[in-house]
């Protein structure tokens, strides 16, 4: 398999008083290369990756477009015997045969999904609507503020490609203590929730109930929509959320928490599941506990 860091020629440069001051020590590099996607030899979708648990991606991926609703529906998947110009193995394909009686609809897509964005190619937003098979609004799992707040730190603690290169996003899904129950980065946010979600997938433990999905960056619609179909009750984010994101959090029933850095958040929908705030909280109407904005 690809490593998912690469050493390459750098100069460091300073400006000092008396003129730069350079340092010609080589930098780590997050390794970034195409994932093709196959069904039965036909591609479907490529996408801009690091190289590992690439089968997760593909099940993620897949469950992700509403083609499978569990491992099941795959019968294999197996690397194909591609090789780069000098005859190297790439593991860069990824073909997928599904399971006897399991149909795939599948129109491939005419653009590559870069590594910063799933959702090249879609017509419009109601095109990537996907209906969820769970009602997250069955899930009352309640969750400590405190326990929120903490989660981007035991992401962190569990990132070392981002710690050797900094140029790694993370996501991870946690239980309702805290536990991280799988970790994965990868240069693309979407894609790292594909490999958690896939690996969830293979363990046959969707919906998560009394889960949290935690990104490393931004909190979009797509990587919202990734948690309310696994049946994810509540995402975290370390940066920002966008109105699309907030959206379709309210509808489905997702508690959406971004912003979440030291001792503050500021949660978005559904603060029912947040021990200590009031679900029917409204601009105005009464504060929110100490160190949590609520939206």
């Amino acid at each position: 398999m690809g490593r998912i860091t690469r050493r390459a020629p750098a100069r460091r440069v300073t400006l000092g008083e008396h003129g730069p001051i350079v340092d010609g020590r080589a930098d780590t590099l997050a390794v970034e290369e195409p994932l093709e996607i196959r069904v039965d030899d036909a591609a479907v979708t490529v996408t801009m990756r690091t190289p590992g648990d690439d089968f997760d991606l593909a099940l993620g991926w897949l469950h992700a477009e509403g083609h499978i609703a569990a491992a099941a529906d795959v019968r294999t998947l197996m690397h194909c015997n591609d090789t780069d110009e000098d005859g190297r193995p790439t593991f860069n394909v990824v073909d997928v045969t599904p399971a006897p009686g399991v149909v795939f609809d599948i129109t491939p897509r005419a653009s590559t999904t870069t590594s910063a964005c799933g959702m090249c190619g879609a017509q419009s937003i109601a095109d990537t609507r996907r209906r969820s098979r769970y009602d997250l609004r069955d899930d009352r799992t309640t969750f400590d503020p405190a326990l929120l707040s903490g989660l981007p730190h035991r992401l962190r603690e569990r990132q070392p490609g981002f710690a050797r290169t900094g140029g790694l996003h993370a996501a991870g899904i946690v239980d309702a203590t805290g536990e991280p129950l799988c970790v994965r980065e990868d240069v693309g946010r979407h894609n790292a929730v594909d490999k958690v979600i896939g690996w969830a997938l293979r363990q046959e433990l969707l919906p998560l109930r009394g889960c949290v999905l935690v990104v490393s960056g931004r909190a979009g619609y797509e990587l919202a929509q990734k948690a309310v179909l696994a049946g994810i009750p509540a995402m975290v984010s370390v940066s920002a959320t966008t109105s699309l994101a907030v959206e379709l959090a309210r509808e489905s029933g997702l508690t959406l928490a971004s912003f979440v850095r030291g001792d503050r958040l500021t949660i978005y929908s559904d603060a029912g599941r947040v021990v200590g705030l009031d679900p029917a909280f409204s601009a105005g109407s009464q504060g929110p506990p100490k160190g949590i904005t609520q939206a």
